[in-house]
């Protein structure tokens, strides 16, 4: 077994590795960029080397770098973790040559199915199902148009070499097959180096469904049954479960026994992942074959209880795999949510800046429940440009789908991050929303659910009282408070009233006003709504805290709250409210204000998340119509498109190519037509 092992990689997962090295005895180093020079994984490590400066190209992405690091410790093994170099054939040539063992699979086998072309291929010989398309390399938009008019549309237009979402597009006719080759191609340009570029049948409402292989050095290969990986947004996974609440016994089987046929013909062994399509008749089709471990690969652990980290290691250093095909059992149901830092308000556009607040639930594991986060960022980090934006990966085991959805909503309630935009409301309402709990979802969930963008989840009736009866109970907490102030000038204690109303500014419902009496005894607050319905009401929460955990009438619920101008901030299971508790007369007199209406912007456009400016497609004078490109933005790796809103005259041009741009920073002006 290794002495040593050496993670070519940042962030989340090179803490996962290393806290499997760690329990295995084997001893760990991390490479760091400057922007990660105090990272939670760089000072995690035994060792840690420096390899350059922020930008991937420079530093994680520079295989002598990480050769000269590697030399310097003397590690014996390296695990790519996932993304960078973890499917660079070149890379595993480079540390053969160098007699150092790479964990994961051989170079045949990275160099099969990293080529989306030649794996399709291979995968049809091996007698896996495939989506029809056209295999060959596209070398223009017309030839791209061409074929997609051929196969019917609407058709996928993927990068050869792509991942994670990169260089993608959805065609539904001739004007955007030509814009998505060319966007696809620019995309797989600048991320993989590989403008390649082939169109395939795109399947419509599919399930992306997942089987997780595992094979060793001397010919023994398995599955461990699949993940769902359906909730998604730009091609990119959301939130992952296993097992899948789609399949049945017998497609499970077949498909698993397509991944392992398919592992075979190209030798493969370490942990790798094969990707289906899965449409509502249960037929599936091979997408792509992963070979690396997938950011979603602790939601099989959490079913399993095979740590797939430690057999990557075991079967990198030789070893035969202990478990056959017959010992693996899918025991519960487990549920990730991958915690981005991006605003689900702006369509989901990447984030950057400082954790102010970054509290995650208290991870633990019993016979009914388990918490599980992995993570590589600290209160008070920095989010940068550089890389992607993943924050965290919130799992949650139970015996039970159903319960371990309950068990992922608590969990998301508690977790607090603040300090710069991310998806936690979107996944609280993800996990409340009826078609995600029933089971019946697709790769469309978003785009059907959400057309016009997230605004904020709605809230039932019975989950406003309870948004209620928590503001009142805080209110109550913070007026007894005041009684206990001493230096009263007429030397009389303050009385607490006894009937409030709860005014809410809800975004997406508007707002509404809510009569409650209130009545204190010790601990014990008693909340009557007006629907006749009392609750009572424990906590030990005092004002200034940002968490409330309060049991209510027998169940624990969690907000978070804090003060704001006009009453009190209160977000729970996706919404996001603002409640005052007043007297019935403030009440009656605030219900007067005016509504302070949003500025109007509508004569600008404004770059929608911190980026670069790639292009500018108009000039000053342009006449330009609705839906129109007029620049594309560059952020995190993903290009972005940003279209005219109406037809309008282009008056003035703010920002050129190449200038970095922050939130809300003018591009252009724009003048009545």
């Amino acid at each position: 077994m290794f002495e040593k092992i050496l993670i070519a990689n940042r962030g989340e997962i090179a803490c996962r590795v290393m806290k499997t090295a760690r329990r295995m005895g084997i001893k760990t180093v991390a490479i760091y960029s400057d922007a990660d020079a105090n990272a939670p994984h760089a000072r995690m490590a035994d060792e840690a080397v420096h390899i350059g400066p922020a930008v991937a190209a420079e530093s994680y992405l520079v295989m002598d770098k990480i050769l000269d690091a590697i030399r310097q410790t003397g590690a014996q093994a390296v695990h790519p973790g996932y993304g960078f170099l973890s499917e660079n054939a070149k890379f595993a040539e480079a540390l053969k040559a160098e007699g150092i063992a790479f964990i994961g699979p051989p170079v045949g086998a990275i160099e099969a199915m990293g080529d989306k072309i030649t794996s399709k291929k291979l995968a049809d010989e091996a007698g896996v199902s495939t989506v029809p398309g056209h295999m060959g390399l596209i070398e223009d938009a017309e030839e791209a148009v061409t074929i997609a008019t051929q196969i019917g549309y609407p058709v996928m237009i993927k990068a050869s070499a792509g991942g994670g979402g990169k260089g993608m597009r959805i065609a539904w006719n001739d004007d955007e097959a030509r814009e998505g080759f060319a966007l696809s191609r620019s995309e797989a340009r600048s991320s993989f180096g590989d403008e390649r570029i082939f169109i395939e049948k795109f399947v419509q409402k599919p399930r992306h469904i997942e089987i997780q292989v595992l094979g060793d050095q001397h010919g023994n290969t398995i599955y461990l049954g699949e993940r769902e990986c359906s909730i998604q947004r730009r091609n990119q996974k959301v939130i992952e479960e296993a097992p899948s609440p789609f399949l049945d016994e017998a497609t499970r089987r077949a498909m698993g026994e397509q991944a392992v046929a398919l592992s075979k013909a190209v030798d493969y062994c370490s942990a790798g992942t094969v990707e289906f399509i899965v449409d509502p008749d249960r037929n599936f089709y091979f997408l792509e074959m992963n070979t690396r471990l997938q950011v979603e690969h602790p939601v099989t652990e959490l079913i399993t209880g095979i740590d797939l980290v430690e057999q990557m290691i075991r079967v990198a250093a030789g070893e035969r795999l202990e478990i056959k095909q017959e010992d693996v059992t899918l025991n519960g149901w487990a549920m990730e949510s991958r915690l981005y830092a991006e605003d689900p308000y702006r369509n989901f556009l990447p984030s950057i800046g400082r954790l102010t607040r970054y509290r995650p639930p208290a991870e633990g594991s019993s016979d009914i429940h388990v918490v599980r986060n992995d993570t590589g960022v600290e209160e008070g980090g920095e989010i940068s440009m550089y890389y992607d934006p993943m924050i965290a990966k919130l799992c949650t085991w139970a015996p039970g789908r159903e319960a371990a959805i309950a068990g992922m909503r608590a969990a998301l309630d508690g977790f607090e991050l603040e300090g710069i935009g991310h998806n936690i409301p979107f996944l609280q309402a993800v996990m409340n929303h009826p078609k995600f709990i029933s089971g019946d979802i697709s790769t469309a969930f978003i785009e059907e659910e959400y057309p016009d963008g997230f605004t904020g989840a709605s809230v039932s009736d019975a989950e406003i009282d309870k948004v209620v009866a928590i503001a009142a109970l805080t209110h109550t907490i913070a007026e007894t408070r005041k009684t206990k102030i001493s230096g009263a000038l007429d030397g009389r204690r303050r009385k607490i009233a006894r009937d409030w109303i709860a005014m809410i500014d809800d975004p997406v419902a508007g707002r509404s006003a809510h009569g409650i009496s209130v009545l204190t005894d010790g601990d014990m607050v008693e909340v009557e709504m007006e629907s006749g319905d009392r609750w009572n009401i424990t906590t030990d929460w005092t004002p200034g805290q940002s968490l409330v955990v309060a049991d209510i009438g027998g169940e624990t619920v969690t907000m978070k709250i804090a003060p704001v101008a006009n009453g009190t901030r209160i977000r729970w299971r996706g919404a996001d409210l603002i409640v005052a508790v007043r007297s019935p007369r403030a009440a009656e007199l605030a219900a007067l204000m005016p509504v302070k209406l949003p500025p109007d912007t509508s004569k600008f456009l404004l770059c929608p998340m911190p980026g670069l400016v790639v292009s500018v497609a108009v000039a000053e004078g342009d006449e330009v119509q609705e839906g129109q490109a007029l620049a594309v933005v560059e952020a995190m790796k993903m290009e972005n498109v940003l279209r005219a809103e109406k037809r309008a005259i282009v008056s003035s041009i703010k920002a050129a190519p190449g200038d970095s741009l922050a939130v809300d920073d003018v591009i252009m002006e724009f003048g009545e037509a």
